[in-house]
């Protein structure tokens, strides 16, 4: 799967007085192109469908979505950024103040530039996961979804290799657009007097568009045979991240099926999801095609809140008329903005950020098309900080095996004992489970960490320090401390190749999994009797 790394921001603050410069210009513009912008970035006209019930439903799954998020994070951010986690953000920030100045803010926006401390990241964590419970209630939307947003962006900007992942960027991308979405309004119902802008829900629909139509070229683009040949599937659904039970028993059907799969994918992403921009029964059909076709990905395989977000927003292709036959349909909408000038400077507002970040977005995708598409790349590098717009290509390269890190302690150098993993696959007798949306972040960054030599990710190199000192933060991302009275006085990260058992084997010995062991994957430690650290062996 492809990954999005953290991204440097721009280095020239002028650019800040350009934006304030455009913003004064285009209140300047005639009132014919405001009564222009007025329709696209305004409320939708009465005479139009409707999307008041969409956008309800869409909101209060973009609530469950966050509240999924914010859940994983509460019991993990102590293990991964606390002040003696893994990668913590104090250090993290130290870094870039002394790098930055003053552009740091722009370059990490987040608050713990506020605060860093493990109370610091609690009150984030819970602060996100309430808001996002009062926006699945339909209390304040506007107001929590902007505080769900920014919550959730301060975790993702200082969160590195741990929150380097599309569905991240999916997520920031719907919170960013929803605030010009969401109604206004502390118990807005349906929002029949603030009805959704086209622009706004448009934009939604772009990014779902782009998740599956990039994802689709990045598989074209990138040679692998896998796609070409029809053979992606075939090892799929045991080289995953989290493989699922359900998706055990998907391995075991024959060839045809997978090719099928496979056909099947490259025909969504590359095919059906131009109904978009066709008539409205077709958008209605390509709702009802996709929706299976996601609920299949999550019963098969745990990509957290990828799938759930992909179908929130396929919902806009609906509309109030179509899922009038099961609801009562909206009483009355709003008819448009308000008069006046700050009405006005609220309707630039919009149209210049909707307008940038569809910029921004569509410049990707002509990129990928057109490699060295000579555009303007300053709007692109200013958004990438905050990851608000993104590059997709979910499954550009299939994973040709499935690799395992297993830590693992010993008090005499002989008999080593393996920390258990809440969530990745290890004993041989368990079935895998579903966990999505739940993100465990570190048993699914220790996937891409197999991918790839041990150097790469010095993070794993930190974790066996840790589990040297019994460290209790780290100690809570396993199931449990195979060595709870005193720390071990060795530690070590070995390499395992897994295989799904076939059906024979499972009625017979009760087995999903078989391994083999690769040897070393990162150096082994030992803990001096002075609290420092010796290597003891390399991988070979």
């Amino acid at each position: 799967m492809g990954r999005l790394g953290q991204k440097r921001g721009p280095k020239d603050p002028c650019r800040l007085w350009a934006v304030a410069w455009i913003l004064f210009k285009l209140l300047r513009m005639p009132n014919r192109l405001a009564s222009w912008a007025a329709r696209l970035v305004g409320p939708e006209s009465p005479e139009a469908p409707g999307h008041l019930w969409p956008r309800w439903l869409f909101l209060r799954s973009l609530g469950f979505i966050f509240l999924s998020a914010f859940y994983s994070w509460v019991g993990q951010v102590q293990g991964l950024l606390g002040p003696e986690g893994i990668l913590p953000v104090r250090e993290f920030l130290g870094y870039v103040a002394s790098q930055a100045g003053l552009l740091r803010y722009w370059m990490v926006p987040t608050l713990f530039w506020l605060g860093s401390g493990k109370a610091a990241l609690s009150i984030v964590c819970w602060t996100g996961l309430v808001a996002s419970i009062l926006l699945i209630v339909n209390i304040a939307p506007r107001l929590m979804t902007a505080v769900c947003t920014v919550t959730f962006l301060s975790l993702i900007c200082a969160a590195r290799d741990f929150s380097s992942y599309q569905s991240d960027g999916m997520l920031l991308e719907a919170g960013l657009l929803s605030l010009f979405f969401a109604p206004s309004g502390f118990r807005p119902g349906l929002g029949e007097r603030d009805a959704p802008s086209p622009a706004s829900r448009f934009l939604l629909l772009w990014v779902w568009f782009r998740i599956y139509f990039e994802s689709g070229l990045a598989k074209m683009l990138s040679g692998d045979p896998h796609w070409r040949n029809f053979t992606a599937m075939d090892d799929y659904y045991q080289n995953g991240p989290l493989p699922t039970w359900i998706g055990w028993y998907a391995q075991q059907l024959p060839h045809a099926f997978h090719a099928f799969t496979t056909g099947l994918t490259l025909a969504v992403e590359l095919g059906v999801v131009w109904m978009l921009f066709l008539p409205r029964r077709f958008r209605i059909i390509c709702f009802w095609i996709l929706l299976p076709f996601q609920i299949g990905i999550i019963l098969t395989a745990n990509y957290a809140f990828i799938n759930d977000i992909s179908i929130a927003f396929s919902i806009l292709l609906l509309d109030d008329r179509y899922i009038g036959r099961w609801l009562p349909l909206p009483s009355r909408r709003g008819e448009g903005g308000g008069e006046g000038r700050n009405s006005r400077v609220k309707l630039w507002i919009s149209a210049f950020f909707l307008g940038w970040q569809f910029y921004a977005t569509t410049a990707f995708l002509l990129l990928m098309l057109i490699p060295g598409l000579p555009l303007p790349t300053s709007p692109i590098t200013a958004l990438e900080p905050s990851r608000f717009a993104n590059r997709y290509g979910l499954f550009a390269v299939m994973t040709p095996a499935r690799y395992e890190i297993e830590f693992q302690g010993t008090n005499d150098g002989k008999n080593w004992t393996a920390y258990p993993f809440r969530y990745k696959p290890q004993a041989l007798n368990e079935a895998p489970r579903i966990y999505a949306p739940y993100q465990p972040r570190f048993d699914w960054n220790l996937w891409f960490c197999s991918l790839g030599p041990w150097h790469e990710y010095p993070w794993v190199v930190r974790t066996e320090e840790l589990l040297l000192n019994n460290n209790p933060s780290v100690l809570s991302l396993f199931k449990s401390n195979p060595f709870p009275r005193e720390p071990p006085r060795q530690v070590r990260a070995v390499f395992w190749q897994y295989w799904f058992t076939d059906l024979p084997t499972k009625r017979r010995d009760g087995l999903w999994w078989r391994r083999q062991s690769l040897g070393l994957y990162a150096p082994s430690l030992e803990r001096k009797p002075d609290g420092t650290f010796q290597v003891l062996s390399t991988p070979q």
